[in-house]
């Protein structure tokens, strides 16, 4: 590849991981990990019992200021009420920038079943979050013969508060959700990018789960639609996952495909313009025992052009509290 393609390609990918890192916590394929509270706040207290979640996440094993996540998040009800609240705290690397955030969260569930055999219930969910945003900018003057006057040298810093508020409504084995994540506008680091001050993100998703009476097996089809206002991208999950019913709990699996909708030109060798689109396949296994949950997920990236042929590893860990005496009558793994 010629020079003048390689310094375009590396500028574009600077500013992608730019404005990416300003997105508040990135939405991967952990929210299938049994924790849509992630990405829902509408989810905190939803479920019969409360819930603790852990996820790590390395990318690209080997290469230094690999992107790498921490999250924790807690949500459950408040009492015998249909109040809830929930708590998330993270911190995300990306290279020279890094995010360290935090959630909290306010529910509340109408419900409309007359028992736990019909459930039927309709939630809503807004979180409060602050995220502090750093870009270290000490390396990036060495061995430079002139400085680039947009350059300081110094870790630039910002901190921004925002707001996001959903829904969810579960009737028996189907779910529905909906967020806005990002309501307010936020300058960043860098107020003179507008994709830096509207990072509103529109999040849909639903599901069914499918069960033959008296089996232990149950079949879960998925789908979440992104949309991204400020760069107006488009994005697609496609999930299906198994479940086995055990005598210690529950052992599932499943497979995600991410697809945007929108592609990135570039140039090639022979100054023709190529169009390539993200494609993500990640598989994932899980194990409910008891109270306890362990899951595994590995994303692989399916595009020709790619910083590395390394995939992307998640472990999730968790545990279940202030279960409900009476769980609900339905195939419904997110909230039974």
């Amino acid at each position: 590849m010629k020079l003048n393609h390689v310094i375009l390609a590396v500028v574009a990918l600077l500013s992608f991981q730019f404005v990416r890192a300003q997105e508040g916590m990135p939405i991967y394929a952990d929210y299938l990990s049994d924790n849509y509270y992630l990405i829902h706040p509408s989810m905190a207290g939803a479920a019969n019992c409360g819930k603790i979640r852990v996820t790590g996440r390395q990318q690209w094993f080997g290469q230094d200021n690999a992107p790498k996540l921490l999250t924790v998040s807690a949500n459950s009800k408040i009492g015998e009420s249909q109040s809830a609240i929930g708590g998330i705290v993270y911190t995300d690397k990306n290279g020279y920038h890094s995010q360290t955030g935090g959630y909290l969260t306010y529910a509340h569930h109408l419900m409309f079943s007359r028992s736990a055999t019909d459930l039927n219930m309709l939630s809503f969910g807004l979180s409060a979050g602050f995220i502090q945003y750093k870009l270290d900018e000490t390396e990036f003057l060495n061995d430079l013969p002139v400085r680039d006057p947009n350059i300081d040298g110094i870790v630039q810093s910002d901190a921004n508060f925002n707001l996001d508020f959903g829904f969810s409504y579960f009737y028996l084995n189907f779910y529905a959700h909906a967020t806005v994540k990002n309501l307010l506008n936020n300058s960043g680091i860098n107020n003179d990018l507008e994709i830096t001050s509207n990072l509103r993100r529109f999040l849909f998703s639903t599901g069914y789960v499918f069960n033959r009476p008296g089996s232990s097996w149950s079949f879960e089809p998925s789908t979440l639609y992104q949309y991204k206002a400020g760069t107006k991208e488009n994005i697609i999950d496609i999930n299906a996952k198994v479940y086995k019913q055990m005598d210690f709990g529950q052992v599932w699996a499943g497979l995600s495909y991410r697809q945007s909708l929108d592609g990135a030109e570039y140039q090639t060798d022979a100054n023709t313009i190529e169009t390539q689109k993200l494609n993500q396949i990640t598989p994932l296994v899980g194990v409910n025992y008891e109270r306890f949950m362990f899951a595994y997920t590995y994303t692989y990236q399916t595009n020709d052009i790619v910083f590395t042929n390394g995939g992307f590893h998640q472990f999730s860990l968790g545990y279940d509290f202030n279960c409900a005496p009476k769980r609900y009558e339905c195939h419904c793994p997110a909230v039974n």
